[in-house]
Order: C-alpha cells, then sequence, then structure tokens
C-alpha cells in the first residue's frame, strides 16, 4: 500500500536542527518537542514560547454577499464583529448540529473576512463551504503561501511587539501592546491577533511563508523558546479548551461540548445551519454534558477511559494528560447531564476516585481582561 508522504512546514528544518521529536499530525510532520515536553509547558506559563502552526488552514472569503454567507454558515453571529480588526470563535456546523470544526473568524472589511480552521478539517471544511456557497455570491480561497506562528505566555505580547517593531515597523510595538483580546492588526500580507490557544496571553502571526524562518530566528534570539505539540495540548488541556476530534466532532453538537456559549440564538430570524436541531435539543434537553474531571489519586487519565457513578458508567474521557502545573492528572469528559459530585475512573480494571469540576482547570489574567 502507497503512502502519502507527510507535508512539512517552511520551518521543517529549523525544527530538526534542534532535535526536535516529530511526529506525525494531521498528515504533517511536527515536532512533539524539543527535549523536554514539561520545561516547555512551564516555559509558557512562565514566560514566552513560541509555536509553529502553519499546518492550520487559512481561508479568505470575499464578495459582497460575505456577511450574509457566514450568517448562514456560522453558528456564532458575526454581526457581533462591529468593527473591521476584531474577530470571534465560532463552530461550523453540519445540518444535524454536529461539529465540522471549530475556529475563528476575522472580520477585515464588509467584503473580506478570513477562517483559520483545524489542519484535520482543512479538506472537509472546504468542501462543505463551498457546497453551502453556491447560492451565494462570494469567493473562497485557501492561502497556501502563508505561515503562522503562535507566542504565548504573560511575556509572549512583550516580546512578540519589540521583535516585530524591529523586522517590520516600530509603530507594531504600540498597536500590539494595545490590541485587547480577539482583536487585530491587518496590513496584507501579514496578520496579528491577540489569540490563542494555551490560556495565557499573545498573539498569533499570520505573514507569507519565505518571511517565517526570518521572524522565528529573531523571536529566538530575544529568548522565545520553541515549543512543541505536546505541551500545546496539555497547556490548552489545563485551560478547558476542546481539541477536535477528540472533545467535540461530526457527531456531537456544541451544546454537548461545552461550547453552547458559541451559539448565538438571536436574533431568532437568523437561520444558519444547525439550528433547527440544536433547538430540538434545547426542547428535548441535553442528555450528556463536557466537563472537567480531576483525578485524586495516582494515575494518569486518558481518551476513551470510562468514567463510573455509584457503579454505573456514565461516561467517556475525551481528552486526559497530567497537568503540569497542577501536578495532578485532569480531563476532559462527556457524562451524563447534572452529574455534579464523586465519581471513579476505571484505569486498566483499577476504579481511581477522581471528582468532576468545571474547566478551565486554571484561571488566568490578562491584564484585568477575563478568560473566555
Amino acid at each position: 500500500m502507497k503512502h502519502t508522504p507527510l507535508k512539512h512546514t517552511p520551518l521543517y528544518d529549523e525544527h530538526k536542527k534542534l532535535n526536535a521529536l516529530m511526529v506525525d499530525f494531521a498528515g504533517w510532520e511536527m515536532p512533539l518537542h524539543y527535549g523536554s515536553q514539561i520545561e516547555e509547558h512551564h516555559l509558557v506559563r512562565q514566560d514566552a514560547g513560541m509555536f509553529d502552526v502553519s499546518h492550520m488552514g487559512v481561508i479568505d472569503i470575499t464578495g459582497d454577499e460575505v456577511p450574509k454567507f457566514l450568517r448562514y454558515l456560522l453558528a456564532n453571529n458575526i454581526e457581533k464583529l462591529k468593527n473591521s480588526g476584531s474577530a470571534l470563535y465560532t463552530c461550523m456546523l453540519n445540518h444535524a448540529g454536529g461539529v465540522i470544526d471549530d475556529l475563528i473568524v476575522y472580520y477585515i472589511s464588509p467584503a473580506h473576512y478570513r477562517l483559520i480552521v483545524n489542519a484535520s478539517t482543512l479538506l472537509k471544511v472546504k468542501t462543505w463551504m463551498l457546497k453551502e456557497a453556491k447560492i451565494f455570491s462570494v469567493s473562497i480561497t485557501h492561502q497556501e503561501t502563508l505561515a503562522i506562528l503562535a507566542i504565548q505566555g504573560p511575556n509572549a505580547r512583550k516580546k512578540a511587539a519589540q521583535v516585530l517593531s524591529r523586522l517590520y515597523s516600530s509603530d507594531l510595538q504600540s498597536n500590539i501592546e494595545t490590541l485587547k483580546p480577539f482583536q487585530f492588526l491587518f496590513d496584507n500580507p501579514l496578520q496579528i491577533s491577540r489569540t490563542g490557544y494555551t490560556g495565557e496571553d499573545g498573539v498569533e502571526i499570520v505573514l507569507p511563508s519565505e518571511h517565517v524562518i526570518p521572524l522565528w530566528r529573531a523571536l529566538r534570539q530575544a529568548e522565545v523558546a520553541p515549543i512543541g505539540l505536546g505541551a500545546r495540548d496539555t497547556l490548552r488541556l489545563e485551560a478547558g479548551f476542546n481539541l477536535y476530534g477528540q472533545d467535540m466532532d461530526e457527531t456531537v453538537t456544541p451544546l454537548e461540548s461545552n461550547l453552547g456559549w458559541t451559539v448565538a440564538f438571536e436574533p431568532v430570524e437568523r437561520d444558519f445551519i444547525g439550528r433547527t436541531a440544536l433547538a430540538k435539543q434545547q426542547l428535548e434537553g441535553l442528555k450528556y454534558q463536557l466537563t472537567g474531571i480531576c483525578l485524586l489519586e495516582k494515575g494518569v487519565l486518558r481518551h476513551d477511559q470510562t468514567v463510573w457513578v455509584d457503579k454505573q458508567p456514565v461516561g467517556k474521557i475525551t481528552s486526559g494528560s497530567f497537568s503540569p502545573t497542577l501536578k495532578r492528572s485532569i480531563a476532559l469528559a462527556r457524562i451524563h447531564h447534572n452529574l455534579q459530585h464523586g465519581c471513579e475512573i476505571d484505569i486498566r480494571g483499577k476504579y481511581l476516585k477522581a471528582e468532576i469540576v468545571v474547566p478551565p482547570f486554571i484561571h488566568k489574567s490578562r491584564k484585568g481582561d477575563a478568560l473566555s
């Protein structure tokens, strides 16, 4: 059987020079860590780290009917974006209310919006968008010559601002430092967003592929450490952020995935894909919820382990790992709705005590801005 070669980001050789452990992630050969996943995790929590996320998909949508199309396509309401340079987290649903992808939509101009989507869902998302866009006057373009760097941590925005102001424009330093969460700067092709996937402050930078190596090297000189996908996973788990394909997918709705806050049912006259199914689910009542689990004994929580309450199976762990910050094992789990007490986890036939909690597992502040 012929195997498809793994794809490489423009920073592949830089990762190899740093002796990164490379793994297959959604068809891309990506760095899992550069020596110690736990050390990389702590660097992001305590200082600043950078992630190569160039495997993610950048999709531009242009045309007179883009707002009309996105109001129909996305579960959250883009009318919340009052000014260009603002962004919104949302889900893209199928007609049964299942999650095709979770993504961020960026408002560049009334006739130009951008979506950044997961690498594992890119082909599916493009196919779905082209199918649903047939009755709208829009153009959909996958920008394949762009790279993405995420710089995250309490000192990330300051360090990124200093480096970017040297490489591009001195005005960037003050502009980046005054960005509010889910705002972005756009000077085509450069995009700098105050967004992230770690529970820390920081920025995500979209730029031409040929510019990403100089930026990577400049950030390293500014003591921003390269961080692999392993630490990215434990950081996002501590923050209570879902991972597509584990914590939600096309078989579950946002309401069952702790993402009900991303669904805009108002105004009532807005029709969006999946609305009818979600309204029915609301009316009938949820059977399952996505919640947090903290293990009270020694062990490690993993995907697909069974959660038990009163000697009855009540659900499954969707994501689990050891938390370097809390020094205990934590997980997200989809369990029967309204369970709010202790539970047990079946780990290799042993039933270990755990507690059901409301994520996030850690609470951080962004200079007074509450994390959402």
